[in-house]
């Protein structure tokens, strides 16, 4: 047997109760070495459908941006000389209550990668008979979104979860799915009026398969969210929105002409408030454009 890489593994938990002590695994934290003095990686599930039946007002964005956040600080810390980490420290800053994570435990694994998987598919990934149900609309296109960009490599450079009022106004409960800032080009410049000769990007999924409720509401945000970003980031943003093809909306059985037409409707709402929209089939050109713009050749 080839030798096992020494590690510790813990379980991140949602708790939505914590005096009934319920809780689904939703995530993994792996280390080299029983002590931590090694890489680490952390990994939270993309199929939110157990937190949800456990609890259905469970706020999934949040997660999300929990895990970006928490993996940004850990790499950070990892980076440091091994005396000098706090790791515990971070886990307890920024986990919430809804969210623990158990004591460690010794694993041994081929590899960091191989253990991760594992660990995974153990604790934390639905069994295969809880897979059937096809994850459908916003949450689909979200899915699609992610894999694209980590199969590119820039998930993890890029930012979530964005919130729109720190480019609004405060109250504003709209986030952005993901976004990045191309790396900066030598030439460019800061004009005179404080404007940068560069741009931000930011993605969101707006399902039209259900409706044009999401599509309106990102066209009437756009005015604001463009001069929020112009003056905060000194940067001009470039919206997009991913929405489904239209073959699949009428794969769904109402390809009736109402249908269609809502569909148009949320298509040309957008874009007339310049936000350029794209499908899911576009999906591996705009992370291959995402790899580039982050120097990742």
């Amino acid at each position: 047997m080839p030798n096992r890489l020494q590690c510790a593994f813990q379980l991140v938990r949602y708790v939505p109760d914590p005096v009934r002590n319920e809780f689904v695994h939703i995530g993994v934290l792996l280390r080299e070495g029983d002590n931590g003095a090694g890489k680490l990686d952390l990994r939270f599930t993309r199929d939110w459908r157990r937190v949800r039946c456990l609890d259905p007002e469970a706020d999934t964005a949040l997660l999300e941006g929990m895990e970006a956040e928490l993996r940004r600080r850990l790499e950070d810390e990892a980076a440091q000389p091994a005396g000098e980490r706090r790791l515990t420290r971070i886990l307890n800053e920024s986990l919430s209550l809804n969210v623990q994570i158990t004591e460690p435990k010794a694993y041994l694994a081929e590899s960091l990668q191989a253990g991760m998987e594992e660990l995974m598919r153990m604790y934390v990934e639905p069994p295969p008979r809880e897979r059937v149900t096809r994850l459908r609309g916003r949450a689909a296109l979200q899915a699609a979104m992610r894999d694209e960009f980590e199969r590119a490599r820039v998930w993890d450079l890029m930012r979530h979860q964005i919130r729109a009022a720190d480019y609004t106004r405060p109250g504003d409960p709209l986030r952005i799915d993901a976004g990045y800032r191309p790396n900066r080009a030598p030439q460019q410049r800061v004009h005179a009026a404080g404007v940068e000769n560069g741009v931000i990007r930011m993605f969101h999924a707006v399902s039209l398969e259900a409706g044009v409720e999401m599509a309106k509401i990102l066209a009437f945000s756009s005015s604001a969210l463009r001069a929020g970003v112009e003056r905060v980031e000194k940067a001009s943003l470039e919206l997009t929105a991913i929405v489904e093809p239209a073959a699949q909306i009428t794969r769904t059985g109402d390809d009736s002409p109402e249908r269609m037409e809502l569909y148009r409707f949320g298509i040309e709402t957008m874009e007339e408030h310049a936000i350029r929209v794209l499908t899911s089939s576009d999906l591996p050109r705009v992370a291959e454009t995402a790899r580039r713009e982050l120097r990742l050749e």
